[in-house]
This record gives C-alpha cells, structure tokens and sequence, in this order.
C-alpha cells in the first residue's frame, strides 16, 4: 500500500524548467560556453546545478575550481530567482493535487534545487506546510540519477514512523529522476511536462501523465 508521495519540484510542482535553462544559458554564456534548449532537455534536466555546471564545462573540455564552481552556482541561483519573479507559474493541477495528497498520504520533496530556491517559491505557493520531507541540492553527495536524495527522504521519514521504499511513490519529470526513484525501489509517476511521452514510455515508469490536473491521489493507491 502507498502511504508516501515524493515530488520533484522544478517541472513537477512548480513551471520552471524554461527559467531554469534561460539561467544556466546565460551563465555559461557569460564565460563562452554555448547551450541549446536541446542540449539542456537531452543531459541537464534533472542534474543539480553543481553537476550541471560540471557536465558543461567537461563537454567544453573547460576545467573548473571549486571556488569557481561555487560562483557559478550562486550567479545562476540569483539569476534564476530574478526570472521568477514575474514569471512564476504551477504545474497545472499541482496545488489541487497536493492539497488532496495530504489528506492520505505522507508527503515529500526530492529536488536538485537549491533550498533557498525551493523555500522561496513554495512560500508563494502556499505550499510548505504539506510537506515533511524537503531533501535539496546539498544534502546529499549525488545527485539524480543516483539514488542518494530518495534514500535521504526514505530515512527522515524512517525517523518518524517505519515505512518502506516500495510504498513510496515518485512523481518526476526527468528520465534522471525516473532513474534515482527506480534505483531506491520506488514506483514512479513521470509527468511530460519536460519530455514527450515517447522518451519516456518503456523506461519502467509506474504511470505517464500529462500533468497533475485531472488526476486524483487516489490512483497512486494501486501502485
């Protein structure tokens, strides 16, 4: 039986993915480095922005310093935040689907986001208080596709009351969140909020939506 639902956040609760790939655009502009809306889609989503920046400046045969590394990901974080502000905007039916949510079931956010990122918009979502797991960029040492972060959330959730990683369902919207769920033993709903359908089906997802509307809490039951 179901009893917890652990979300992604960027494409799966909150519409920003364009403003998080318009961010690292820019930012790696800045220093010469050229990125595609494709290329972003095809091998970023779903990295944190440690990894991200580290993936495109091997791809650029660029090498980086971890002082470097950490301006990067700050500038990227202010810019994105910048972007957002006038721009934000729901998964269509994420705080309906929420709402319901934890009315039976535990709930959690995984998300290679960064805390403050994730802090400051469910503050604008009304959001925060129906979740008792955050797990973030830097709380574990990997990120998707590794397991690490559903494994942090399955622990915290441990803490409070037993509870089993196959009753734990994921809903993401990247092939690498699908992956770190698949890794942690969780089923795992994928949105095509970020991929069409056709990347994603046969990839082992537990169910393939559109997006949250139209869908009800109880469907995870039978997983």
């Amino acid at each position: 039986m179901i009893q917890a639902v652990l979300f992604d956040f960027n494409g799966v609760l909150v519409d920003d993915e364009p403003q998080h790939c318009e961010a690292l655009q820019r930012v790696l502009a800045d220093d010469g480095i050229t990125l595609s809306r494709e290329e972003y889609y095809a091998h970023y989503l779903g990295l944190d922005d440690r990894a991200g920046f580290v993936e495109a400046y091997r791809r650029a045969q660029r090498t980086l310093t971890t002082e470097f590394l950490k301006f990067l990901v700050d500038k990227k974080s202010n810019l994105y935040l910048e972007l957002v502000e006038t721009t934000l905007r729901l998964v269509p039916g994420a705080q309906e689907f929420v709402r319901n949510a934890a009315q039976h079931f535990r709930l959690g956010i995984v998300s290679g986001a960064l805390r403050r990122e994730i802090d400051t918009l469910l503050a604008r979502t009304e959001l925060t208080l129906q979740f008792e797991v955050i797990v973030a960029a830097g709380d574990v040492p990997q990120s998707k596709p590794h397991p690490a972060g559903y494994l942090a959330a399955l622990h915290a959730l441990n803490l409070r009351s037993p509870i089993k990683a196959a009753h734990c369902v994921v809903v993401e919207d990247s092939l690498h969140g699908l992956q770190a769920a698949r890794s942690a033993g969780m089923p795992c709903i994928v949105l095509t909020t970020s991929h069409p359908v056709e990347r994603i089906e046969g990839r082992g997802a537990a169910g393939v939506w559109s997006s949250l509307a139209g869908h009800t809490p109880a469907e995870l039951a039978s997983l």
